[in-house]
């Protein structure tokens, strides 16, 4: 791959992941669900994201299905923090101590694993002091439940906050090539080496958002959406997309992606 690897903790990292959250669950549609995600190992991803909020931990439990025993390579990063909806309302975020270390037990239940690699806060409870949040995500890593630790939607001073208590690996927030609202807090992260997990990384619009993004396709003979991730590539060494899909041609076409070099030219007219 030209897009290279990174380094998340221990863990060596091919830099275009894929996010699970799109894989449907429910009976009918599984088998299909399952052989995109082993498809996404066959073509040499290392990196999958889920979270107990995709399906309540059926999204966690497909990927066991699919994967298990899971490749010594491939590093799966799960996310917590949300709350399921209880009757008549919304689910809600929930950083309470103890809700964290009951869904960081049900995490490892449902992966299979003994230890969750990548554990990530999904959003900040504003109900609950980030240090808390944090701190408990510190302690299941001291005890061994946690490998590492990453962030989710955070702003630049949430991040500078919470690596006063705890060593912060990652952080997963909205970004694309057209949807740049959170250049700072990727700024923070290429400055402090932390890797950056855009979700989203390719805008609905993106097709048809400019001429020069179809120039641009034209030139490499790819498609729009593998210009916007080779976009990202670019942009940044710590930036690492993770485009989700449940169908194996569209997957095949993200990670072709990683074999896009943009010009330098090509990255300023973007």
């Amino acid at each position: 791959m030209v897009a290279g690897t990174f380094r998340i903790g221990e863990r060596s990292v091919g830099r275009l992941g894929f996010g699970a959250m799109h894989l449907p669950t429910e009976a009918g549609l599984r088998d299909g669900a399952i052989a995109v995600a082993r498809r996404a190992v066959e073509l040499g991803v290392t990196l999958i994201d889920t979270a107990h909020l995709y399906g309540w931990g059926a999204n966690e439990e497909l990927l066991a299905e699919a994967l298990y025993p899971y490749p010594d390579e491939l590093l799966i990063a799960t996310k917590v923090g949300v709350a399921p909806p209880a009757a008549g309302r919304e689910a809600a975020l929930c950083g309470r101590p103890d809700f964290l270390r009951e869904q960081v037990e049900e995490g490892l239940r449902r992966l299979r694993m003994e230890r969750l690699e990548l554990l990530q806060l999904h959003r900040v409870d504003p109900e609950v002091p980030l240090a808390d949040q944090v701190g408990t995500l510190g302690e299941l890593q001291a005890e061994g439940k946690i490998g590492h630790i990453g962030l989710s939607e955070v702003s630049v001073a949430q991040l500078d906050e919470a690596r006063q208590i705890v060593d912060v690996v990652s952080v997963q927030n909205r970004y694309s090539m057209l949807d740049r609202e959170h250049e700072p807090v990727l700024d923070a992260c290429d400055a402090a080496g932390i890797a950056f997990l855009p979700w989203r990384p390719v805008h609905p619009a993106v097709a048809g958002a400019t001429p020069e993004i179809a120039s641009v396709a034209e030139e490499l003979g790819a498609t729009p959406a593998q210009v916007s991730l080779a976009w990202l590539l670019h942009r940044s060494p710590v930036v690492l997309p993770i485009p989700g899909t449940g169908s194996i041609v569209h997957l095949e076409e993200n990670v072709a992606a990683a074999d896009l070099q943009l010009s330098d030219h090509q990255f300023r007219r973007l």
